[in-house]
């Protein structure tokens, strides 16, 4: 059990399990992670009403499906992770952890681990809630979901530990999360799909993080992305997580901010 626990898959398990009873004491986080993503797509849905899906080749299967997803990533992973972040950091529980045998890597990965569970699990049950509810087909495309879904999970952990560089309280991460949790919502295709807004508008908005998420599990059940249009997103998340992992090695703290 020692030589397992000295292995650093081990080490990651375990800093993991710790970090999800944190997480289980925190009913408040624990509880919006949970049910926010539930809640936020049937105000979606009913804004559909107003939307011309059809010209667009959309239906409302296609269009909250995705936002399910999109709503998941940002309040069970990016939000919890923002604020589990800051928490460590200023109990001291960072600074210890780098005293042992736990490198930086190690210590990251074991923390967003819970979280990222969480939101795999979450979107897998929407996923399935969506096709049962909503009578979806069978996505035509189930990689270009799967590779969506993956790299956003990796994004929105990066990007949550970037944001926690810049905020000093567990109460401030509730402001500093806001933008990023607000521009996704409004302008990366979760509220109106990118495919119903003007051609100049959406190639810009195309560049957010949170979009070719969106664009790529709206691809997967609807089979209409070409393979340069696939590849474009692939490349635009791809992009947002080295940006992530560059911000992370260059300006995380590790110390609590006075």
């Amino acid at each position: 059990m020692s030589a397992l626990i000295t292995t650093p898959v081990g080490r990651m398990t375990s800093l993991a399990r710790a970090e999800l009873t944190l997480l289980g004491r925190s009913r408040g986080t624990l509880a919006a992670a949970l049910f926010v993503p539930l809640v936020v797509p049937i105000s979606v849905r009913s804004a559909t009403k107003d939307m011309d899906l059809e010209e667009a080749g959309l239906n409302v299967g296609t269009v909250l499906l995705p936002a399910s997803v999109g709503v998941s990533l940002l309040f069970a992973v990016y939000g919890v992770l923002v604020g589990a972040f800051v928490a460590r950091r200023e109990e001291l529980v960072l600074k210890r952890l780098r005293t042992g045998e736990l490198r930086d890597g190690e210590i990251l990965t074991g923390a967003v681990l819970p979280a990222v569970t969480i939101g795999l699990v979450q979107s897998l049950v929407l996923v399935a809630g969506c096709t049962a509810l909503l009578d979806l087909a069978a996505p035509k495309a189930p990689h270009l979901a799967v590779v969506g879904l993956l790299l956003g999970l990796v994004m929105c952990a990066a990007l949550a530990a970037v944001t926690a560089s810049f905020t000093r309280t567990v109460e401030s991460s509730q402001v500093t999360s806001l933008p990023l949790v607000m521009v996704s919502m409004v302008a990366s295709g979760i509220a109106v799909p990118l495919e119903l807004m003007p051609d100049r508008v959406a190639s810009v908005l195309e560049l957010l993080p949170l979009s070719p998420v969106i664009t790529l599990v709206r691809g997967g059940w609807t089979g209409d992305l070409s393979a340069y249009e696939a590849l474009g997103a692939v490349l635009t998340a791809l992009a947002w997580v080295a940006v992530g992992v560059f911000a992370v090695r260059r300006w995380f703290r590790w110390e609590p901010r006075r």
